[in-house]
């Protein structure tokens, strides 16, 4: 190994060909202990992202935006169109060929209700780090099957029937309005999706900006919780603020509400969507059921309280609340 890398850098002129020992260690004290760029959260600049669904009409639309806004967009996958070229980007039959031609990283997911299972767990076989479901309407029998799947591999799923993942003026995974973020230090948790846009437009007014913004999705059963999204943030050096939106239904923001009480170092600013919606009724989103009294909008506001996140009443107040506890 030592002999490969010594000729690979004699070749570029890297090493100084009278003092190779004294070279050599210096190469490999640099590229061991020299300080690593700090990564975003799930996506950046340097993120390799393929389209499944490429040559549909809603992952073309979508992915000519992501790749306006200047993502990493490496190709797609659909299957029988293999060996085409789509907005200047090869096409794929398969995730596993993409992967072993691109070394794509992530995947966003284009493919309609029926089909979108096998896609996920086809990312995931494929050695897919990152998988963002974007499709809505998956069966939740299909949906248990995945969580299974993903259970005993790497491979993080966001979503499904979510806006996907942004990380500010470097990657958009997603469906978000790219033009509303600047790079800032705010990262966001919401499971909805106009409530997203209404808290980065409200960061970024104020000055703050937006790290990375993460839509966990809507649906009963999805990949990654608004605990381990919240996570995730807490541990990014490049946030210093995180905004957790979550709505009526379900435990998820009871949850994250305990792991920040525990492990929190950071303010959050919590909002909780459906405090007029009647029991029982799905509101929205097919997660958004009040079937229980710990899932109104009351009952998680006043646990989240209790465990230190500052709760305001109307999204309206998010980018003031954040400004004031920062």
């Amino acid at each position: 190994m030592q002999n490969k890398v010594l000729y690979l850098f004699k070749s570029t002129g890297s090493i100084d060909k009278k003092n190779e020992r004294t070279s050599l260690y210096y190469l490999w004290r640099n590229l061991t202990f020299a300080p690593r760029k700090i990564m975003s959260v799930l996506v950046n600049k340097d993120s390799k992202i393929i389209v499944q669904g490429f040559t549909g009409s809603e992952g073309t639309f979508h992915a000519g935006q992501m790749i306006e806004y200047g993502t990493n967009v490496v190709g797609g996958v659909t299957p029988g169109k293999g060996g085409q070229s789509h907005l200047e980007k090869p096409v794929f039959n398969t995730v596993e060929d993409a992967v072993t031609a691109t070394q794509a990283d992530t995947s966003i997911i284009f493919v309609p209700p029926p089909f979108a299972a096998d896609a996920i767990m086809e990312a995931a076989d494929a050695g897919i780090n990152t998988i963002v479901c974007i499709t809505e309407g998956i069966p939740v029998a299909d949906m248990v099957k995945v969580k299974s799947y993903l259970a005993n591999r790497s491979s993080r799923l966001i979503g499904p029937n979510c806006p996907g993942i942004i990380t500010a003026d470097e990657a958009k995974v997603g469906i978000m309005p790219g033009f509303i973020f600047k790079k800032g230090k705010i990262g966001i948790v919401s499971k909805s999706g106009t409530l997203t846009y209404e808290a980065v437009d409200q960061v970024v007014k104020a000055g703050m900006g937006c790290s990375t913004a993460i839509g966990i999705g809507g649906d009963p059963i999805i990949g990654t919780s608004t605990k381990e999204a919240v996570e995730l943030l807490m541990n990014d050096p490049e946030t210093a603020g995180i905004v957790m939106i979550g709505e009526i239904g379900g435990g998820m923001e009871a949850e994250a509400a305990r792991y920040i009480k525990e492990h929190g170092t950071k303010p959050v600013v919590g909002f909780i969507a459906g405090e007029t919606a009647p029991g029982g009724r799905t509101m929205g989103h097919a997660g958004a059921i009040v079937g229980g009294d710990e899932d109104t909008a009351a009952a998680k506001k006043a646990i989240m309280r209790e465990c230190g996140i500052h709760v305001v009443d109307s999204p309206a107040g998010i980018g003031a609340m954040m400004a004031e506890v920062l």
